[in-house]
């Protein structure tokens, strides 16, 4: 039987994965090789140390998924969020480098305050609850979601890191799920918000992730209009409210903020200098009437 090392492993993984049209092949066989075998591939290893025949297997088995389309992250089982690692997997929605911009514009805007009360709503892995949790001074962080497999690995992941955040499971669509929660001095989130067209029209691995995570309605902003109509009374006096949205939403996004009476509403670029986040404030003075409270009482 032919011997392989790990080099000769990960140097055939790159060009199978080369030849059905996948970026960053060597990269990723790397990873797939390093999870097969039991090894770190993103340090030092011995490339010169020869497979087994079980992980020679392994490894088949774990190209054979990729080669379908499969997402890396629910191969390798769990993927990077600003420096920290959470349990992914079928049924929830990767961690993606664009959400990071939440965090910054967080930690920007609400960085010097004390003993925060953190709603993060359709909270998926919780990797938005968890990272500000563990990098604002919170006193409590809620991370709210509708669907039970999202929901097994948000407990998951605040089990592997040790987290106190409360896991919520409920719609955020519905407006007793607002009951279930304090006010907030910061309600974040990232909701679905890819349109009926471009639904159809997704790359081949993002197939794979939880429609449910992904679409947004006919025009793609259907959860901004719910979350910012249910949840905005949920914010304390001065509290934000903050959302990723995709490339090109911004204008829609903040035109529903404003409408509702928030103030202060800015928009925030991405690493790519993409239109990424949102935010708004509730802004409530003395003796100050909400005309669209007004309007939907009439």
């Amino acid at each position: 039987m032919v011997n392989y090392t790990y080099n000769d492993i990960i140097l055939s993984l790159t060009d199978k994965l080369a030849s059905s049209g996948i970026t960053n092949a060597h990269w990723e066989a790397r990873e797939l090789a390093g999870c097969a075998c039991g090894f770190n591939c993103r340090g030092r290893f011995d490339g010169k140390t020869l497979a087994t025949d079980a992980q020679i297997k392994q490894c088949a088995l774990l190209l054979a998924r990729r080669l379908t389309g499969e997402p890396l992250q629910y191969i390798l089982g769990e993927w990077d969020f600003c420096g920290t690692t959470f349990e992914v997997g079928q049924g929830v929605l990767i961690p993606r480098s664009d959400t990071e911009t939440l965090i910054d514009t967080a930690l920007k805007q609400l960085g010097g305050e004390k003993e925060l009360t953190v709603v993060d709503l359709c909270a998926g892995t919780g990797c938005i609850g968890i990272t500000l949790e563990e990098k604002l001074n919170c006193k409590e962080v809620y991370c709210v979601e509708k669907y039970d497999t999202a929901m097994y690995f948000l407990n998951r992941n605040i089990e592997k890191h040790s987290s106190q955040v409360k896991a919520v499971l409920a719609d955020v669509c519905d407006p007793k799920s607002t009951e279930l929660v304090p006010e907030a001095d910061l309600i974040v989130s990232n909701p679905p918000y890819i349109n009926a067209e471009d639904m159809q029209n997704l790359q081949r691995e993002v197939r794979f992730e939880p429609k449910e995570a992904l679409a947004g309605g006919e025009d793609g902003f259907d959860f901004y209009r719910a979350i910012v109509r249910i949840w905005k009374d949920k914010l304390k006096n001065g509290g934000t409210m903050m959302f990723e949205i995709g490339a090109g939403q911004e204008d829609e996004v903040m035109e529903i903020m404003i409408q509702s009476g928030l103030k202060d509403v800015r928009v925030r670029r991405d690493m790519a200098g993409i239109n990424r986040c949102v935010t708004g404030k509730r802004v409530e003075q003395e003796g100050h009437v909400n005309l669209y409270e007004q309007l939907d009482k009439k």
